[in-house]
């Protein structure tokens, strides 16, 4: 898990983007928000949904930087908003699990 947090805070994406999606972080509703990326059905784990998202957003962010017609933005930042609020459940999970006794 730790590789897809890492991953995440290697991304470089337009500051603008990124503080919108940090502002709508705050309404983010796993149940409601995931479905429309991920599609129906039964909720993965975080660490598969964000893996899953990670794809997704970046299949996006190529059409941002090749200017394809098909781009939207706010796609983009609701991508962005879920990503960063599934990283935050996962980060909450793996700071409670106790760590194994050997």
């Amino acid at each position: 898990m730790n590789t897809i947090l890492k991953s995440l805070d290697d991304l470089c994406r337009p500051r603008l983007l990124i503080r919108a999606a940090r502002f709508g972080m705050q309404e983010y509703r796993r149940g409601a928000h995931l479905k429309r990326h991920l599609g129906y059905g039964p909720l993965p784990q975080s660490g598969v949904a964000l893996r899953r998202l990670i794809e997704i957003e970046s299949e996006v962010n190529d059409q941002r930087q090749n200017d394809n017609a098909s781009y939207s933005a706010s796609y983009h930042v609701e991508l962005l908003i879920a990503m960063m609020g599934e990283a935050q459940i996962l980060r909450a999970s793996t700071a409670t699990q106790p760590e194994a006794v050997m």
